[in-house]
């Protein structure tokens, strides 16, 4: 850097005093009830010590509110319920989400309506005239899009650029060129900024016109992909809509009489923004070649689009380096934005990062630039990938009790990438620090959209459920689904993690309804998980039929052949699980069809399993059942099968064809057996 961008600060602790005084109430004291003010003196001298004086206190005669402070007031006195879904879904049993998928489903449907009735609004603007609303509201009326001024002149094109339409206003600038008119500058200017923010197409008022054009430009540049195949791919190869050479936006910026600062400015952000990277500082090198400079926007647009400008971290740098070398001496003021977009370029400069985006930092203090949330999250991402995490804390103590606004798009990616750090290093504390910042004033909206609200929530709870105990897990548990987030398989999973080591796996059966509900009850290995918890250890009789309850629930789910869903397939582990299940509580008629399933599935079971079934059937004295049991063992050949026949001989009363038929069943193991 260079000058004050190079220079070695400290960044110092700042002390922010707030607006208001303190005040002390002199002759409140004994024998006088108050304190009486002159209205016409700001300043008051005490008859005790006349050097000291004291601010006198101005009573507004009027208050001005927000027009939202009523509102903001009521809805501070209710709080959020915990068992009640997103306030956006309908009051209604049938249109509340239960999982993740019905969530996206509800939620886009219900925008997909809104876009629906705004189409039908604008398109048929007469059939919505009557205006019954007291006052008046103007976004519930239609847009009046047609445009009004017919003749070719640059009013006419003044008003198409102000109705966002860039086809009409491409053909009147046209026509206005055929007819020779000239036009000023600022309206020449007005029109690139149309062009170069929509990228020289019309702005989409459906989403469907919008997947329409990206998928159309997507196989436009099929042949260009597989020619990328041999070479890593950058950013701007997902970037969409793509800047298309020699676009309009190009060609009324080569037909520009004139050109100042702002034309150029226009054409390098709308070329960053639409991926063409390498053009825009070919245009920035247009521009100082006519003596130009560019503003502190144009500047960010440029260090932004740096890392696919160059390849090498360290020209990466240097090229930075240069740009901020320009702004001192073009006298731009760098602002927050050009702060966070260098420290962006930096997360793309390997281990080189790490020290310059301290000094980075270092200046931002020294020009009192406050930091935003994405100041930190890159000042993370540039430590976390070195794999230098421990800076967090130095960040939370910086951020603790402090509210924020929106400032930078990448705002909202801090409290997701902090909990991710939070969760790499297990640290349960830190990571309750976070959510309490998430949780002061309005932090909350910074958190992102629904998908990035549900991936921070799933790693906080995941890291809740590795550190803490099970009362404080349902605590969470509670508060966070399904008001905040839907757990996957992998959340569940590490929830029943935590009721095996709590030694509460009498739960299960309770969370296993929660896995039907959130729709995972077709994931294989959580219903492995499930009966394996289940079928490990005896409990109580209650608790035990509760368990074989939900073993014919799983085993009813594994026979279900829905339409357009892959059948699960039947497990070792899952058959003998769900015998094991049916034979502790008597449900031997249910156990032996397990046993015949292993035959059908070609599966073997294990000896644990048969000794549970033989169990079984002792408890409910059905010989013929324990003599069909041996048996099935002799088919398949298991090597217990001799001490089966003994323990049957030995506990039950058999007749002598059911013992001739258990000695005829695997002589040859009880031969070895008697040996």
């Amino acid at each position: 850097m260079a000058g004050r961008w190079l220079r070695h600060g400290r960044w110092q602790q700042v002390s922010l005093l707030s607006g208001r005084s303190s005040l002390r109430l002199f002759g409140a004291g004994k024998g006088e009830g108050s304190r009486h003010c002159s209205g016409s003196a700001s300043l008051q001298k005490t008859e005790a010590d006349p050097g000291v004086t004291e601010e006198e206190i101005v009573v507004p005669r009027k208050k001005t509110w927000d027009k939202l402070a009523v509102l903001q007031t009521l809805a501070s006195t209710v709080n959020r319920d915990p068992t009640a879904a997103h306030y956006m879904f309908q009051d209604d049993p049938y249109l509340i989400p239960r999982n993740s998928y019905e969530y996206r489903l509800f939620s886009l449907s219900k925008e997909s309506g809104k876009n629906a009735a705004k189409y039908i609004v604008n398109e048929f603007p007469r059939f919505f005239e009557k205006d019954i609303a007291e006052p008046h509201i103007p976004c519930l009326m239609p847009e009046n899009l047609a445009p009004q001024i017919e003749e070719v002149s640059e009013a006419a094109l003044k008003e198409r650029i102000q109705l966002r339409r860039v086809k009409a206003s491409v053909d009147m600038f046209d026509q206005l060129l055929q007819s020779g008119t000239p036009l000023s500058l600022e309206t020449s200017n007005r029109l690139l900024d149309l062009l170069c923010f929509y990228g020289d197409r019309e702005p989409a008022r459906e989403d469907q016109s919008e997947q329409k054009e990206e998928l159309e430009e997507s196989e436009e540049a099929a042949p260009d992909q597989r020619k990328r195949r041999g070479r890593s791919w950058k950013t701007s190869d997902f970037i969409g809509p793509k800047w298309r050479e020699n676009n309009n936006a190009e060609r009324i910026f080569n037909l520009m009489p004139e050109r100042n600062a702002h034309s150029y400015c226009t054409m390098i952000r709308g070329m960053v923004k639409h991926g063409a990277c390498v053009r825009a500082h070919d245009m920035y090198t247009d521009l100082l070649n006519d003596r130009h400079t560019a503003d502190v926007y144009t500047f960010s647009a440029l260090i932004l689009a740096v890392p696919e400008v160059k390849e090498n971290y360290i020209e990466r740098w240097e090229l930075v380096e240069d740009l901020l070398k320009h702004m001192v001496q073009q006298k731009v003021q760098p602002n927050m934005l050009t702060f966070n977009a260098v420290l962006k370029t930096l997360r793309k400069c390997g281990g080189m990062g790490k020290g310059i985006s301290l000094k980075i930092l270092r200046e931002m203090k020294a020009l009192n630039i406050e930091p935003s949330l994405a100041t930190f999250e890159h000042l993370l991402g540039i430590f976390y990938k070195s794999g230098s995490m421990e800076i967090i804390y130095e960040v939370m103590d910086e951020i603790e009790g402090k509210t924020f606004v929106a400032q930078d798009p990448d705002d909202a990616n801090f409290f997701v990438s902090a909990m991710r750090i939070c969760h790499s290093l297990k640290d349960v504390e830190l990571a309750y620090r976070l959510h309490k910042v998430l949780e002061t004033g309005d932090n909350w909206k910074l958190i992102g959209d629904a998908q990035q609200q549900s991936l921070y929530c799933a790693r906080f709870f995941t890291l809740v459920c590795m550190m803490e105990q099970l009362d404080v897990i349902l605590k969470w548990y509670k508060e966070l689904v399904p008001s905040l987030f839907y757990p996957n398989a992998q959340v569940m999973w590490d929830l029943l993690q935590a009721l095996d080591t709590a030694n509460h796996l009498e739960m299960v059966p309770q969370f296993w309804k929660d896995i039907k509900q959130l729709g995972l009850s077709n994931r294989p290995e959580l219903l492995e998980e499930v009966l394996a918890l289940m079928a490990r250890e005896i409990h109580s009789q209650e608790t035990q039929m509760s368990f074989a309850n939900c073993a014919a629930d799983i085993k009813s789910i594994f026979e279900t052949r829905e339409r357009n869903q892959v059948p699960l397939g039947w497990t070792a582990s899952a058959l003998g699980n769900i015998a094991i299940l049916f034979s502790r509580v008597g449900r031997i008629q249910e156990a032996c069809n397990m046993l015949e399933l292993f035959k059908r599935t070609s599966r073997v079971p294990s000896d644990k399993v048969m000794n549970e079934v033989l169990t079984c059937t002792k408890q409910s004295n059905t010989p013929h059942q324990a003599v069909e049991l041996v048996k099935l063992a002799a088919a398949f050949s298991l090597p217990t099968t001799a001490k089966l026949a003994r323990r049957v001989i030995e506990e039950f009363e058999l007749s002598e064809e059911q013992k001739k038929t258990l000695e005829d069943a695997d002589p040859q193991s009880s031969d070895s057996d008697s040996d």
